[in-house]
């Protein structure tokens, strides 16, 4: 204790050295002392001394302090003071008058230079693992700060030397179950940055049951009313999750989805929530938007977004989302959460269109939502994530979009004014003074028509009362009214985007369109304009807009055919600076950020401009406008006939495709019966083979019965069963000799049938020949052929299922009259006394058997060939259809249209006249 009071300035007569020498004596009497006490007391005094002279103490005993830590390995107490003294020389946490003293920029110079000296030998590394897995506080709780200091300072290299670690991650694992609340807690925040952005060590560190451990402490802590231990574990949990694939799928796989529902369930009470709860859950909403982010693989989003609804987290979302009291930054994250869960999955999408506000009378939230967001008193931000909700609803939501649309349409408005629609909310804010709420309702009404042709052709028919005794205008009339107007800048972009994803691909909007004369003019004096900067966007999006009327023009107004709109737009804007201007769209800085994601994310309002999906339409139609500008009117004119003659092909296409398809599903039942036909044939052979058997069982004991009598000398015989054997055999015989010339009259039946079946086919052989000199009245006489042999053999195959099925009934009478057979030959050896006296008659009863015997091998061998003629039939059948299938196919290619559909059993004159026409002239 005198050595420690002398170097840390107890009170000395003589000159008191500097920290430097200090220093330099303390690395000494570490380095140089045999007492384990002396080194121990050096180390402690260094790390009194390693705050204030971190840099001196960095530099001089650093290697002394990795010699300790490699040699004093049984004393906690200086491992404990090594490990201290190492995390603070590394550590950029100084005191406030230190980073008063120097600047932040040295001060994280300093560390990472120390860190690299440290990790120079991996073996370091390595040896700081080993102490992680002491249970003494004094040395794991310092081992753990030192190492997630060091990957503060070089992540990358630490955690690639960690990775090739033998159990390195496994060990760090087992910090989450120390018992000691202190270590596990900065065990989570060694793995956070153990696991950022290194996929390898993600996945180590989800295998290593993580997820379950950090749920449970969560779950531990309270879940969102917990502390900042909560907000440590979701951080982790989005550092592993995160751009992650096969983690997510195993969080998944894992039902750890339905462990997040209890973080939402928030009470009814949403007042004076704590700075720590909100953070946590705003941490919670951001992991589930992990889980289903757009940018994640379609079938892993979609696969959470049904998991979510399927266990109620969904529904949880959405109580939030109608709460009172509730934060409006939870509530704005809880929106954009709720947008992602339903973007894109109809179940989702259509649940959220059945949850209502708990407002007297109901609403429904889309309605409450979009209140929200054409109020000019809301905040930037929810306003944006109302849209973005909106826009996940409609995304590929064919309902949806329907939904959207038909409030605006006449038919479906409210007239008693009781209840607000969502279309009424769009038009709304769509005429509204507020450009913010123009450009968002524009936006959100161009999702209700994207890729939906159906809906654009509907929407042309809503009629707007623009003043009180003023008739109606139209909807698209009134957008280029306002248009016209010279409005905002937003405004009129938003109303252009509008406008664009209206009229491209629907060629009857573009006609309506053109049908006002006032609108081509507007759009070509803008674009031929020199106007500022702040008016580029504007001008690109008139000449996008005049592009898509050039491309999607059917022709049908004689002053603005496609010919006559390019020759305007050379006489007055010049094709090249139309194109310049066109491409002021996709250079602009709003583009490429909107390009970027879906979720609409601007820094202020005046920065709102372009929408994530329109920026794919411009992408898609800006190579398109520029072709269809220089193109002449003979290539446009060849365009029309390719795209006439490409329309005719794929309705062709379509036709026969449905043909086939009818066919499938035929030729599927035709193979299920052949399948059953089959498996009854295996029966039926089964059961033949265990009648010949038995057959053959009645022989040998037969046999056995002759054998015996031969041997008994005696010659006495009834008389009465002799004759009763003598009545009965004969009567078999001359009934199966009945069944084999049935069986003979069936196949002459089925010989004839195939006799006539062979003359349809030559009559089909000749038909495709005369095909060209055909009459209607003979054409109509051979189509429906094809479904009559197809009844003809399906009554076929149910006639020789009957036949067979007569066929094992025959079998087992035949079976249960040798058992009688049999019963009578044993009554005969029970009469052994007579047996004697009628050796006469039994020779001549045996004479008779043997007559009956060679009878019955003879009617058996009948039997065997009939069945083998059967079995030739049927091979003629099955080789008849394929030559019908044939026939048909050849038909098909020659023109004959020889399909069993119902319209051509309707008779349709008018459609069979003109295939008959085309028909003669391809044969001729």
């Amino acid at each position: 204790m005198n050595f420690l009071r002398g170097v840390m300035g107890g009170q000395s007569s003589g000159p008191q050295p500097s920290g430097a020498e200090t220093i330099q004596k303390l690395c000494d009497r570490v380095a140089s002392s045999t007492l384990l006490d002396d080194r121990r007391d050096a180390v402690r005094a260094l790390k009194s001394l390693s705050k204030k002279y971190r840099l001196e103490v960095g530099v001089q005993a650093m290697p002394h302090l990795i010699h300790v830590l490699q040699t004093d390995r049984s004393d906690s107490e200086i491992i404990g003071y090594a490990l201290d003294t190492l995390y603070n020389i590394i550590s950029n946490d100084l005191e406030e008058e230190e980073q008063e003293e120097n600047s932040q920029k040295q001060t994280e110079d300093l560390g990472s230079q120390f860190t690299e000296l440290f990790i120079k030998q991996q073996d370091n590394i390595t040896l700081l693992l080993t102490y992680l897995e002491e249970f003494d506080f004094h040395v794991r709780w310092p081992g753990v700060k030192l190492l997630t200091v060091l990957l503060k300072q070089q992540g990358p290299q630490v955690q690639q030397i960690i990775l090739v670690s033998p159990m390195g991650v496994s060990r760090l694992m087992d910090l989450l179950a120390d018992s000691r609340e202190v270590i596990r807690n900065d065990g989570v925040l060694l793995l956070q940055q153990l696991t950022k952005s290194n996929a390898a060590i993600q996945k180590i560190v989800a295998f290593e049951n993580a997820f379950e451990r950090l749920l449970d402490i969560i779950t531990d802590e309270g879940n969102s009313d917990g502390g900042i231990v909560v907000e440590d574990c979701l951080l982790l949990l989005q550092n592993l999750l995160k751009n992650n694939n096969s983690n997510q799928n195993f969080f998944k796989e894992g039902s750890y989805i339905q462990r997040m529902k209890p973080w939402f369930e928030v009470g009814d009470d949403n007042s004076g929530w704590s700075a720590q709860k909100v953070t946590n859950l705003h941490l919670m909403l951001q992991l589930v938007r992990v889980l289903v982010s757009p940018t994640n693989p379609p079938g892993a989003t979609s696969s959470c977004q049904r998991a979510m609804f399927h266990c109620g987290l969904l529904q949880q979302l959405c109580t939030i989302l109608m709460a009172t009291g509730v934060p409006a930054d939870i509530l704005t994250e809880t929106i954009n959460t709720v947008s992602e869960v339903i973007r894109g999955c109809q179940m989702n999408q259509d649940y959220f269109a059945s949850v209502n506000a708990p407002s007297n009378p109901p609403r429904p939230a889309i309605v409450v939502l979009l209140m929200s967001m054409v109020n000019e008193r809301q905040p930037f931000v929810l306003r944006c994530a109302v849209l973005y909700c909106f826009q996940c609803f409609l995304y590929k939501n064919e309902k949806g979009q329907a939904e959207i649309v038909s409030t605006l349409l006449p038919s479906t408005i409210d007239a008693t004014g009781n209840s607000v629609s969502a279309g009424q909310l769009l038009c709304g804010g769509l005429f509204s003074t507020d450009s913010l709420s123009n450009w968002c309702a524009a936006v959100a009404l161009a999702h209700a028509l994207q890729e939906n042709a159906t809906l654009k052709e509907q929407l042309l028919r809503v009629q707007l009362a623009t003043s009180i005794g003023n008739p109606p205008v139209s909807l698209l009339q009134q957008c280029t009214n306002i248009l016209s107007q010279g409005s905002k800048v937003q405004t009129r972009v938003g109303l252009l985007m509008l406008l664009c994803t209206w009229l491209s691909n629907c060629p009857i909007a573009v006609t309506h369109f053109l049908h006002n004369s006032a609108n081509v003019p507007f759009l070509t004096g803008q674009i031929a304009e020199n106007l500022g900067e702040e008016e580029h966007l504007v001008q690109g999006l008139c000449a996008l807009l005049l592009g898509i009327s050039i491309y999607y023009n059917d022709n049908s107004l004689e002053n603005y055919k496609k010919e006559k709109l390019k020759q305007l737009i050379e006489k007055r804007i010049g094709k090249e600076n139309f194109v310049e201007k066109l491409g002021f769209i996709s250079k602009h800085e709003f583009y490429s950020r909107a390009a970027q994601k879906p979720q609409p994310s601007f820094s202020s309002p005046d920065h709102m401009m372009f929408d994530h999906e329109f920026t794919k339409l411009v992408k898609e139609l800006e190579g398109i406008i520029t072709k269809a500008v220089y193109k002449s009117s003979e290539e446009d004119k060849q365009e029309e006939e390719v795209k006439k003659s490409l329309e005719q092909h794929d309705n062709i296409v379509t036709r026969y495709k449905s043909i086939i398809r009818v066919q499938d599903q035929e030729l599927e039942e035709l193979k299920k019966q052949v399948e059953s036909i089959k498996v009854q044939n295996e029966q039926l052979q089964a059961t033949v083979t265990q009648q010949m058997s038995q057959i053959q069982q009645h022989k040998d004991q037969y046999n056995l019965l002759k054998v015996q009598l031969g041997k008994d000398n005696q010659h006495h015989s009834s008389h009465g069963d002799v004759a009763q054997m003598n009545g009965v055999q004969p009567e078999e015989i001359s009934k199966l000799h009945g069944e084999i010339e049935e069986w003979k009259h069936k196949l002459e039946l089925l010989q004839e049938q195939l006799k006539e079946r062979d003359s349809l086919i030559e009559s089909l052989k000749l038909s495709p020949a005369a095909g060209g000199t055909t009459t209607e009245q003979s054409s109509q006489t051979n189509k429906p052929s094809g479904p009559d042999v197809d009844r003809e053999l399906y009554k076929e195959v149910e006639t020789l299922r009957a036949q067979i099925q007569s066929q094992s009934t025959d079998i087992i009478k035949l079976q249960s009259e040798k058992q009688e057979l049999l019963q009578k030959l044993n009554e005969i050896a029970a009469h052994g006394e007579e047996k004697a006296s009628l050796k006469q008659q039994l020779d001549s009863s045996n004479s008779t058997v043997a007559i009956l015997q060679n009878e019955k091998s003879k009617l058996q061998k009948e039997v065997a060939e009939s069945k083998k003629e059967q079995d030739d039939l049927l091979v003629l059948l099955a080789d008849q259809d394929q030559k019908i299938i044939a026939l048909k196919d050849k038909l098909k290619e020659l023109g004959e249209p020889v399909e069993d559909d119902d319209e051509l059993e309707s008779g349709d004159q008018g459609e069979e006249d003109e295939g008959d026409d085309e028909d003669d002239e391809e044969d001729n």
